[in-house]
């Protein structure tokens, strides 16, 4: 799984969940610059910012970054 790849991952359940990059900023704390850099892969998330993510959409790290689904 490569930095895209999880940068899709939390780009799909930031849509999922209602969030424009901007109110998910406000709602936790991080930077849209940062959630757009995340999203494009441009940035790996740090594991504060995973935990953040997954306690605001209830769900599991592995679920966050897809690792939940099979690829394919």
């Amino acid at each position: 799984m490569t930095m895209k790849d999880i940068g899709k991952e939390i780009r799909y359940h930031r849509e999922a969940n209602g969030y424009t990059q901007s109110s998910l900023a406000a709602a936790t704390g991080i930077s849209q610059q940062k959630i757009s850099y995340i999203e494009s892969g441009k940035h790996p998330p740090s594991l504060d910012i995973c935990i953040r993510l997954a306690d605001l959409y209830g769900i599991s790290l592995d679920e966050l970054i897809g690792r939940d689904r099979p690829r394919g």
